[in-house]
């Protein structure tokens, strides 16, 4: 497969997982904690089973990632070419009858997002991005009623940053001196991957990240805001955020829209 056919095997999939997703949530399902504290639902572990069939029944040369898998102690070895699937990223919101979750379904070349798909079952939106390297074309798209139009992150305007921040964190003390000096119109607190996707098609400027993610919160989105133009960085240095780290974690990062 080349990578738009990639692409939308990424598409269908995260499509099919977000219907299942939000069958569970119309007929009402039970939120237990893993080891780790972090809530698990029904629809997690039906989502990414329906993900992973999917991907290895396509793509069997191609290991797979997922959250999941991992949290029940299924560890899959980094590879140069990597599936990295978050089957439900937000459970909390999606808990809480919340609507920003979404379906993550990213694949890693060499430690670095070569494309992925980010949908939002609450709404039916999917956003997707090819990066392009070495000449080939890429792009990022947004899919919402039967439409597809392009999509790309913006220079700030005049009024000032739009800024989106986890809500989960959303007290955290970080954050106000990182915006001090700068010019910022709003903050916006939300939760997911969504918020790299609010990047990607321009509707905001930044998304600075001090709290703890892993890989799956990140790879697919990560393909999205760079097919789109914008970047990701670390806090520290501003290197690219890389990934295959050995215990999947990332450290804080920026995303960002054009400069």
């Amino acid at each position: 497969m080349n990578d738009r056919a990639l692409l939308e095997l990424a598409f269908t999939l995260a499509h099919q997982a977000g219907e299942l997703i939000m069958q569970i949530r119309a007929r009402g399902f039970e939120t237990l904690s893993k080891s780790d504290d972090s809530p698990v639902t029904e629809a997690d572990h039906a989502a990414e089973a329906l993900i992973l069939k999917g991907l290895r029944a396509a793509c069997p040369d191609i290991p797979v990632l997922a959250e999941e898998e991992i949290a029940a102690g299924l560890v899959t070895a980094n590879a140069d070419t990597l599936w990295v699937v978050d089957p439900l990223d937000g459970t909390r919101e999606f808990a809480k009858r919340r609507d920003d979750f979404a379906v993550c379904i990213g694949l890693v070349r060499n430690g670095t997002p070569a494309l992925g798909v980010v949908g939002q079952p609450a709404t039916g939106a999917l956003y997707g991005g090819i990066v392009g390297t070495n000449g080939s074309k890429g792009g990022a798209w947004k899919r919402e009623n039967a439409i597809e139009r392009q999509i790309s992150a913006r220079h700030p305007p005049e009024a000032g940053l739009s800024v989106v921040a986890s809500r989960h964190y959303a007290d955290d003390p970080r954050l106000t001196p990182f915006l001090a000096g700068r010019k910022v119109a709003n903050v916006r607190h939300m939760g997911s991957a969504l918020k790299f996707c609010l990047v990607a098609e321009g509707v905001a400027d930044l998304y600075p990240r001090f709290g703890p993610t892993m890989e799956w919160d990140t790879a697919a989105a990560h393909a999205v805001v760079e097919a789109a133009g914008g970047s990701i960085r670390l806090l520290d240095d501003g290197s690219p955020l890389r990934y295959g780290k050995p215990d999947w974690r990332n450290p804080p990062f920026v995303c960002a829209g054009l400069p």
